[in-house]
Protein backbone atom coordinates (compact mmCIF):
# COMPACT_ATOMS: atom_id res chain seq x y z
CA UNK A 1 0.00 0.00 0.00
CA UNK A 2 1.20 3.04 -0.86
CA UNK A 3 1.81 6.37 1.84
CA UNK A 4 -1.00 7.62 -0.19
CA UNK A 5 -3.44 5.29 -0.26
CA UNK A 6 -2.37 4.60 3.12
CA UNK A 7 -3.50 8.81 4.35
CA UNK A 8 -6.49 8.29 2.45
CA UNK A 9 -7.40 5.23 4.26
CA UNK A 10 -6.59 6.47 7.57
CA UNK A 11 -8.74 9.47 6.74
CA UNK A 12 -11.71 7.22 5.68
CA UNK A 13 -11.57 5.30 8.87
CA UNK A 14 -11.63 8.37 10.76
CA UNK A 15 -14.38 10.39 9.28
CA UNK A 16 -16.29 6.55 9.69
CA UNK A 17 -15.16 5.81 13.45
CA UNK A 18 -15.37 8.74 14.75
CA UNK A 19 -19.02 10.23 13.62
CA UNK A 20 -21.99 9.44 15.86
CA UNK A 21 -23.04 5.84 14.68
CA UNK A 22 -24.86 2.34 17.35
CA UNK A 23 -21.56 1.44 18.17
CA UNK A 24 -20.37 5.11 19.76
CA UNK A 25 -24.11 6.03 20.93
CA UNK A 26 -24.07 2.41 22.58
CA UNK A 27 -20.47 3.14 23.98
CA UNK A 28 -21.38 6.81 25.03
CA UNK A 29 -24.50 5.61 26.98
CA UNK A 30 -22.92 2.65 28.82
CA UNK A 31 -19.80 4.92 29.61
CA UNK A 32 -22.91 7.45 31.25
CA UNK A 33 -24.27 4.28 32.76
CA UNK A 34 -21.59 2.02 34.12
CA UNK A 35 -18.49 3.92 34.01
CA UNK A 36 -14.94 3.45 31.79
CA UNK A 37 -14.03 0.33 33.72
CA UNK A 38 -16.98 -1.78 33.38
CA UNK A 39 -17.36 -0.58 29.54
CA UNK A 40 -13.77 -1.86 28.91
CA UNK A 41 -14.69 -4.93 27.51
CA UNK A 42 -18.06 -3.68 25.49
CA UNK A 43 -15.21 -0.85 23.67
CA UNK A 44 -12.66 -3.68 22.91
CA UNK A 45 -15.24 -6.12 21.48
CA UNK A 46 -16.07 -2.75 19.03
CA UNK A 47 -12.40 -2.01 18.62
CA UNK A 48 -11.44 -5.18 17.57
CA UNK A 49 -14.70 -6.78 16.19
CA UNK A 50 -14.87 -4.51 13.40
CA UNK A 51 -11.16 -5.21 12.27
CA UNK A 52 -12.12 -8.65 12.19
CA UNK A 53 -15.10 -8.86 10.27
CA UNK A 54 -13.15 -6.40 7.54
CA UNK A 55 -11.21 -9.82 7.31
CA UNK A 56 -13.56 -12.25 6.08
CA UNK A 57 -15.42 -9.53 4.00
CA UNK A 58 -12.59 -8.48 2.25
CA UNK A 59 -11.53 -12.29 1.46
CA UNK A 60 -15.12 -12.63 -0.33
CA UNK A 61 -17.84 -13.24 2.24
CA UNK A 62 -19.58 -10.46 0.50
CA UNK A 63 -19.78 -13.41 -2.36
CA UNK A 64 -22.69 -15.61 -0.40
CA UNK A 65 -25.14 -12.38 -0.59
CA UNK A 66 -24.33 -12.40 -4.37
CA UNK A 67 -25.07 -15.87 -4.34
CA UNK A 68 -28.60 -15.59 -2.29
CA UNK A 69 -29.95 -12.28 -2.55
CA UNK A 70 -32.31 -13.14 0.15
CA UNK A 71 -29.49 -12.84 2.47
CA UNK A 72 -29.83 -9.26 2.12
CA UNK A 73 -33.42 -8.73 3.76
CA UNK A 74 -32.53 -11.29 6.47
CA UNK A 75 -29.17 -9.23 7.28
CA UNK A 76 -31.25 -5.99 7.27
CA UNK A 77 -34.53 -7.79 9.28
CA UNK A 78 -31.83 -8.78 12.21
CA UNK A 79 -29.72 -5.76 11.67
CA UNK A 80 -33.26 -3.53 12.61
CA UNK A 81 -34.90 -6.11 15.15
CA UNK A 82 -31.13 -6.30 17.09
CA UNK A 83 -30.24 -2.33 17.39
CA UNK A 84 -34.84 -1.69 18.43
CA UNK A 85 -33.65 -4.44 21.33
CA UNK A 86 -30.57 -2.92 21.95
CA UNK A 87 -32.05 0.73 21.80
CA UNK A 88 -35.29 -0.54 24.47
CA UNK A 89 -32.46 -2.07 26.70
CA UNK A 90 -30.11 1.57 26.84
CA UNK A 91 -33.88 3.14 27.15
CA UNK A 92 -34.83 1.23 30.40
CA UNK A 93 -31.40 1.45 31.61
CA UNK A 94 -30.88 2.79 35.30
CA UNK A 95 -28.22 4.23 37.45
CA UNK A 96 -25.99 1.31 38.42
CA UNK A 97 -27.15 1.37 42.10
CA UNK A 98 -30.62 1.46 41.49
CA UNK A 99 -30.47 -1.47 38.99
CA UNK A 100 -30.94 -4.72 40.27
CA UNK A 101 -28.04 -7.42 39.68
CA UNK A 102 -28.46 -8.13 35.69
CA UNK A 103 -27.84 -5.01 34.16
CA UNK A 104 -24.79 -4.70 33.25
CA UNK A 105 -23.27 -3.51 29.40
CA UNK A 106 -22.03 -5.47 26.86
CA UNK A 107 -19.34 -7.98 26.88
CA UNK A 108 -16.53 -8.27 24.67
CA UNK A 109 -18.16 -11.17 22.65
CA UNK A 110 -21.52 -9.17 22.42
CA UNK A 111 -19.97 -6.69 21.05
CA UNK A 112 -17.97 -7.54 18.63
CA UNK A 113 -20.86 -10.10 17.07
CA UNK A 114 -22.84 -7.16 16.96
CA UNK A 115 -20.46 -6.08 14.28
CA UNK A 116 -22.24 -8.07 11.92
CA UNK A 117 -25.69 -7.04 12.56
CA UNK A 118 -24.68 -3.64 12.81
CA UNK A 119 -25.62 -1.67 9.16
CA UNK A 120 -23.40 1.18 9.56
CA UNK A 121 -20.55 -2.01 9.97
CA UNK A 122 -21.34 -3.27 7.09
CA UNK A 123 -21.24 0.02 5.02
CA UNK A 124 -17.59 0.95 6.58
CA UNK A 125 -16.49 -2.41 5.46
CA UNK A 126 -17.52 -2.60 2.21
CA UNK A 127 -16.53 0.79 1.03
CA UNK A 128 -12.86 -0.14 2.65
CA UNK A 129 -12.54 -2.98 1.14
CA UNK A 130 -13.74 -2.19 -2.50
CA UNK A 131 -11.82 1.25 -2.48
CA UNK A 132 -8.50 0.65 -0.62
CA UNK A 133 -7.94 -3.39 -1.32
CA UNK A 134 -9.87 -3.24 -4.33
CA UNK A 135 -7.86 -6.36 -5.50
CA UNK A 136 -8.86 -8.18 -2.41
CA UNK A 137 -5.19 -9.02 -1.69
CA UNK A 138 -4.05 -10.31 1.72
CA UNK A 139 -2.00 -7.69 2.23
CA UNK A 140 -4.18 -4.33 1.69
CA UNK A 141 -6.85 -6.01 3.47
CA UNK A 142 -4.35 -6.49 6.70
CA UNK A 143 -3.82 -2.47 6.21
CA UNK A 144 -7.53 -2.19 6.34
CA UNK A 145 -8.02 -4.10 9.32
CA UNK A 146 -4.81 -2.72 11.51
CA UNK A 147 -5.82 0.67 10.66
CA UNK A 148 -9.48 0.52 11.74
CA UNK A 149 -8.06 -1.14 15.00
CA UNK A 150 -5.80 0.94 15.43
CA UNK A 151 -8.27 4.26 15.21
CA UNK A 152 -11.14 2.22 16.61
CA UNK A 153 -9.46 1.80 19.69
CA UNK A 154 -8.84 5.44 19.44
CA UNK A 155 -12.73 6.85 18.73
CA UNK A 156 -14.33 4.00 21.21
CA UNK A 157 -12.26 5.03 24.08
CA UNK A 158 -13.28 8.80 23.52
CA UNK A 159 -16.74 7.78 22.88
CA UNK A 160 -16.55 5.96 26.41
CA UNK A 161 -14.72 8.54 28.20
CA UNK A 162 -17.15 11.01 26.76
CA UNK A 163 -19.92 9.28 28.42
CA UNK A 164 -18.50 9.10 31.88
CA UNK A 165 -17.68 12.67 31.51
CA UNK A 166 -21.02 13.49 31.50
CA UNK A 167 -22.19 10.97 33.91
CA UNK A 168 -21.68 13.70 36.98
CA UNK A 169 -24.59 15.66 35.66
CA UNK A 170 -26.92 12.76 34.89
CA UNK A 171 -26.71 12.17 38.67
CA UNK A 172 -30.74 12.66 38.71
CA UNK A 173 -32.56 9.86 38.22
CA UNK A 174 -34.69 11.99 35.63
CA UNK A 175 -31.80 13.14 33.63
CA UNK A 176 -30.49 9.78 33.46
CA UNK A 177 -33.55 8.93 32.13
CA UNK A 178 -33.96 11.61 29.94
CA UNK A 179 -30.30 11.11 28.46
CA UNK A 180 -31.18 7.08 28.49
CA UNK A 181 -34.24 7.89 25.98
CA UNK A 182 -32.57 10.37 23.66
CA UNK A 183 -29.33 8.15 23.11
CA UNK A 184 -31.82 5.20 22.61
CA UNK A 185 -33.82 7.73 19.74
CA UNK A 186 -30.24 8.56 18.01
CA UNK A 187 -29.63 4.98 17.78
CA UNK A 188 -32.79 3.82 16.21
CA UNK A 189 -32.30 7.33 14.01
CA UNK A 190 -28.81 6.29 13.01
CA UNK A 191 -29.82 2.72 12.13
CA UNK A 192 -32.66 4.59 9.83
CA UNK A 193 -30.18 7.08 8.17
CA UNK A 194 -27.68 4.08 7.17
CA UNK A 195 -30.61 1.65 6.29
CA UNK A 196 -32.28 4.25 3.78
CA UNK A 197 -28.42 5.87 2.39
Amino acid sequence: MTPDLFFALALFAAATLFTPGPNNLMLMASGANFGLRRTMPHLTGVAYGFPFMCLPVGLGVTQLFDMWPPAYLVLKTASVAYILWLAWKIAHSSAPKEANAEAKPLNFWQAAAFQWVNPKAWSMALGAITLYAPGRDFGSIVWVAGSFAVLGTISALSWTVLGTGVRRLLARPERLRAFNWTMAALLVASMAVVLTG
